[in-house]
């Protein structure tokens, strides 16, 4: 990580100096706000913890626990999520922590003896195949502390205000903050006390049963599957062979999906406890954890578990829901949404899929950066209409995902042709559950795909897929994705022609007054503070001269002016890096612009000749102004 450019810190660097709505943030919840985010669950933490990067925006966020979540009950951390993590800077200390799914194994009964299992396949788990970044299991509540922590250090030093409730909203457009929100104190010597705070914008991360939601007239689309699962966090003794492995167990008494946890004694069990009946009237949910842990036992004989101790328990009748619409406005309204719905809220399902978290967490990616650069000037507010517009058709997709697997999970044996079809199905839909497969549309902030071939390992609208280079300052080798920080900042990658001339001509207009890169640039701002623009030079990094590069990629930042060295890569192989990023990401040689929005996903690829499509892009995304306002 990089720090020093505003002077010696002998502190933790990940603590940034607090700045804007941080300097002096009031303990009370203020009667206006720009951003009121209403939930600290995974979509609402992440999006604090965004905001915290727009000091000048006031955030805060209500929750009506009274403190921390002590335990939570999502648990999977997809390969995509931990990615974020790096951007948020925390995902070395809790890959440290969780546990790390290196395989899957499958059960079903054995062909002599049907009423007892066996192992019918060991399978690699899917990240090991896609991804740099592992398939985790770790306490939700540790994700959320996290992701506190990068809130309360970021400029803005954003802290929830809990033990505040979500009661109501109504919106009246005449007003400077349109949304009026009643809330309700939920402890302390002000339990009870209503007040109505207002906000201009305000995001409902509040679960499947949100209050925002039902505020704004949004419906949940879809329906309750007739079958129910008890689940539990139990620490056993066991002489179940795999009790350490993930497993998906199917046998004559019911289905199994048994997933170790952190720490190396707790593990999750999903159990099936069978077709609910229509009369049923949820009775099934009061089903006790003597009844569960007797069926968890019948489905995995000839072994058998000894509970020791019960973490957390439940029982869930699956759920594939979506909701309308994920903002308050209609198509054609010509209204701006100001209230939106993130994670449960407006997407529900069955939790053994492991994407509830992962999914929320990304609404709340798609959505921070989009309100940091429209209340900052740095976007017209039509941005805002993207969000539905590109992560509702993601819910869906997950919603369809998990009804299939749900349904393939909950068979009985005698409806299972093939033993190896489960495992085939986890395998060959690994890009969808790793969280890789979200592709968005053309659209202001997602580029046309005329130019495509010149960069075919880099599609438009998904996610930029890292490799590793080699840093000319310094010969380190680097993963180039995993520079970027969730900063709020745009990032331009240079992929340089051979002898670097059309680089060269590239940089230099690029550097003109009336480049969108310098317009875009505030006044007394350093010359990254909206595009981070690197460069990648398919020479090895011993054949680059440093000296000769031009000074767009050596820029002097901060208030000492110190050139920022770490602009400059090299993806020839060298030293301990045998990979070559244009072979791997298939980039024409003759020089190739890739722009990645904030959220890490490709926005544009352009050639490095046509430095005039650059211009009409980033005019279009950004807000940039005009050349007599520029800073420069």
């Amino acid at each position: 990580m990089q720090f020093h450019h505003h002077g010696y810190v002998s502190g933790d660097p990940r603590v940034a100096p607090a700045a804007g709505t941080g300097l002096d943030r009031p303990a009370d919840l203020p009667d206006e706000m720009d951003v009121l985010i209403v939930g600290s669950g995974p979509a609402g933490m992440l999006l604090a913890a965004q905001m915290s990067q727009f000091p000048s925006v006031t955030t805060r966020i209500i929750e009506r626990r009274d403190g921390r979540l002590p335990l939570g009950q999502a648990d999977g951390i997809q390969p995509r999520s931990v990615e974020t993590f790096q951007a948020f800077g925390f995902a070395e200390r809790i890959v440290a922590e969780a546990y790390n799914i290196a395989y899957m194994n499958f059960w079903g009964p054995d062909p002599a003896d049907p009423s007892r299992i066996v192992r019918t396949t060991r399978t690699e788990d899917y990240a090991l195949k896609i991804s740099e970044f592992p398939h985790l299991i770790v306490n939700q509540a540790r994700v959320l502390d996290y992701f506190a922590e990068a809130a309360a250090q970021g400029p803005a030093r954003i802290t929830p205000d809990y033990g505040v409730e979500f009661v109501g909203l109504s919106r009246d457009d005449e007003q400077e903050y349109p949304v009026a929100v009643r809330v309700r104190h939920t402890v302390g010597a002000r339990a009870g006390e209503e007040r109505t705070i207002r906000a201009k914008y305000v995001v409902g991360c509040d679960g499947a049963r949100s209050g925002v939601r039902e505020a704004i007239g949004r419906k949940h689309v879809g329906e309750f599957a007739a079958h129910a699962w008890g689940v539990m966090d139990v620490l056993v003794n066991t002489d179940f062979p795999d009790w350490r492995t993930k497993c998906a167990i199917n046998a004559q008494a019911g289905n199994i999906l048994h997933i170790p946890r952190e720490g190396g004694y707790l593990s999750r069990m999903y159990i099936d406890l069978g077709e609910v009946a229509d009369t049923d009237n949820r009775a099934v949910r009061a089903t006790p954890i003597e009844a569960i842990i007797g069926k968890a036992n019948d489905i995995l004989h000839p072994y058998s578990i000894d509970v020791k101790q019960v973490a957390w328990h439940s029982v869930y009748e699956v759920g594939h829901r979506v909701t309308d619409r994920f903002d308050d406005v209609e198509d054609g309204d010509g209204r701006t949404p100001r209230v939106f719905l993130t994670g449960d809220a407006c997407h529900t399902h069955s939790a053994k899929a492991g994407q509830g978290m992962n999914v929320s967490m990304q609404d709340g990616f798609n959505l921070g950066w989009k309100l940091g650069h429209v209340l900052t000037g740095l976007a017209p507010e039509s941005l805002l209409s993207t969000y539905s517009a590109e992560r509702q058709p993601v819910a869906q997709q997950l919603i369809d995902f998990d009804r299939e697997w749900s349904s393939l999970m909950a068979r009985k044996p005698g409806e299972i042709s093939d033993p190896q079809e489960l495992s085939t199905y986890y395998l060959a839909t690994a890009e969808f559950p790793s969280g890789f497969m979200t592709q968005y549309g053309a659209s202001a902030i997602v580029g046309d795909d005329g130019h495509q071939a010149l960069a075919a390992g880099f599609p438009l609208g998904k996610r930029f897929t890292s490799v590793e280079v080699t840093r000319v300052s310094d010969g380190n080798v680097v993963h180039l994705g995993h520079h970027a920080r969730a900063d709020g900042r745009w990032r331009v990658y240079a992929f340089a022609d051979a002898d670097a001339t059309a680089l060269a001509d590239w940089a230099a207009r690029m550097t003109a007054p009336d480049s969108p890169l310098s317009r875009a640039t505030p006044a007394g701002a350093d010359v990254d503070a909206v595009f981070d623009v690197k460069v990648i030079y398919p020479q090895s990094y011993d054949a680059v001269d440093i000296a000769a590069v031009p000074g767009l990629f050596l820029p002097k930042t901060g208030p000492l002016g110190l050139t920022d060295w770490e602009k400059v890569f090299a993806a020839g192989p060298s030293g301990w890096n045998t990979v070559d990023i244009f072979t791997e990401r298939q980039i024409d040689r003759a020089g190739v612009v890739v722009v990645v929005r904030p959220d890490q996903y490709v926005a544009a690829v352009l050639p490095l000749s046509a430095p005039d499509e650059l211009t009409a892009f980033l005019d279009g995304a950004v807000h940039i102004p005009a050349k007599e306002n520029s800073a420069v």
